[in-house]
Formats: structure tokens, sequence, C-alpha cells
């Protein structure tokens, strides 16, 4: 009987404790790696680590992970904590295969698609050229580039905005009148995080399965579209009349992202566009 393929999943938070379950279930063995490992899922094999620390930690794995994925977040929106997490935290990971003389079969580094800068409705795909506008796709930049010259074999996932249970920050935002400009429209992104934890596990699954895979995966949705006919379709399932005195738009990029390549290796969204992805998100409020 073959020994099933086993994961370290660095910054297992929500996405993470997703992944590791569909990877649990799946017949995996998976290590969640978070400070406080309370708060992980039954099924995971909890290992205690603060990212801030250069030496490995004591509970780390003595064979080395056939997978590493990488995908913490960081605390706060400053810049300083956007290095710490994704920059130096990825280093010092790193370094503790390094001193532990590991060296896993794939390293998955979660990414965003902040990392693009278009801002015209342009359709994009993994071959666009990135040119962040802000710090925060430039720190992201510099870590996809040390993940991928890290001498492990890498690809990067770059995940759009993820809703789901527990990130409900548009309803409430819809529910207070948002307002969001319909010309030029604001074409955003998104993926349900249970969708994002299933294309992480496909690349997971298809690496194991001895799938070629590429350097960079978009991690999109079906159906990118403005956030005006968002916010009107969430208005109409709310029930909400009023607007807000003022637009209250903060996003400032605008692109449709493809996720064909993604598709190709046989992910397919459960959730294909935000009318299915809020549905149910709205029944289990009413539940």
């Amino acid at each position: 009987m073959s020994v099933p393929p086993s994961v370290v999943i660095a910054g297992c938070g929500d996405v993470g404790s997703r992944l590791g379950l569909q990877l649990h279930m799946a017949g995996w063995q998976v290590f969640g790696l978070r400070r406080n490992v309370a708060a992980l899922p039954a099924g995971l094999l909890p290992l205690a680590a603060d990212l801030t620390e250069l030496a490995c930690p004591a509970q780390w794995p003595a064979t080395t992970p056939d997978y590493l994925v990488y995908c913490a977040t960081p605390g706060s929106s400053e810049e300083s904590a956007y290095r710490a997490t994704y920059v130096e935290g990825l280093r010092h990971v790193l370094g503790w295969l390094e001193q532990r003389g590991q060296r896993p079969r794939r390293l998955l580094f979660v990414s965003s698609t902040g990392v693009y800068g278009q801002r015209e409705g342009e359709w994009i795909d993994e071959t666009a050229p990135c040119q962040p506008a802000g710090w925060s796709g430039q720190v992201l930049l510099e870590a996809e580039r040390l993940a991928l010259d890290s001498g492990i074999p890498a690809s990067v996932v770059r995940l759009a905005g993820i809703y789901g249970p527990g990130r409900r920050w548009l309803l409430g935002q819809v529910r207070a009148g948002y307002r969001a400009p319909s010309e030029p429209p604001q074409y955003a992104n998104r993926i349900h995080a249970e969708d994002a934890a299933g294309l992480l596990a496909c690349l997971l699954q298809a690496d194991a399965r001895g799938v070629a895979l590429e350097e960079v995966y978009l991690g999109v949705d079906d159906e990118p579209a403005a956030l005006h006919e968002v916010v009107d379709w969430l208005r109409a399932r709310l029930g909400v009349s009023h607007w807000a005195a003022e637009s209250s738009a903060r996003r400032v990029g605008s692109k449709r992202c493809c996720n064909a390549r993604a598709r190709a290796l046989g992910w397919a969204p459960r959730y294909p566009s935000y009318r299915e992805g809020y549905a149910a998100l709205l029944t289990a409020e009413s539940d």
C-alpha cells in the first residue's frame, strides 16, 4: 500500500483549513501550521509555529513533507505587516527546510491578483504584465520571486477577492447603501473561499499524479463582473432600497481575469459566479 502524500500548510487560516480538510478527506497527511493550533479543524496535525521566528519549530515533521503550501495572511494592512508575512515569513520557512535538509516536491505560494495594475477592464491571464500601482502588489511580487527562485519547484496561485462565510464585507456595505459607479464600470474578480481551497487541492493532486504544473495560476471564478451589477443584484436580494449619501466604492483597479489555465487541469468552481456564491451565503444567513 502506497504512503499517502504529506503537506505542510503554512499560515493555516480560513482557506488553508478548507484546503487541509479537502486533502485530509482524500487521505493525505496534513500538517496545519499556525500560532494558535487550537483553531485547526479536526483531522489536521497541529504544527505550532510563528512565521517570524528564525529557528525551525520543534514540531516540524521529521520526514520531508511532499508539499509546502504557503498561504499566510498579514495581521494588518500596514506595509511592514505585509513584508513580514509574505517575504520574511516565507524566507523563514524556506530556512527551516534548509535547517532540516528537506526539499519538498513542490511549493505552492498563495498570492493575489493585486499584482496586476490594469485599470481599463482589460481581459488578462497569467501572461499579462504585472505592474502594480501600490506597495502591496510590489511586496507580493517580491515574495513570488522568492518562491520561484527558492530551488524548490514552485507555482504561484494568484487569488482574486475571496468571499464566503466570515467574509461578508460587501454584504454589509450593500445593506448600508453602498454605491458603485456604473460609468466607467469597475470590473472586479472574486472566488469563494471553498473554491480557492479546491483549486489549491487540484494543483497538489495533479502534481502528485505527475502532471507538469505551470509557474502561475489565476484563482478566479468564471464570471468577472462590474461592481455595480453585483451591488444591484445584492440590493434586490436583500431588499435594500436606500442609497448612501456618497459613493463608497473603494476599488481602483478594473480588470477581468481568465481562469482557463486552472480549468485546463480539470478544476471547476463550485460557485461559478457571484450569484451562486452570495445566494449560498444568504441562504446560510436565513437558516
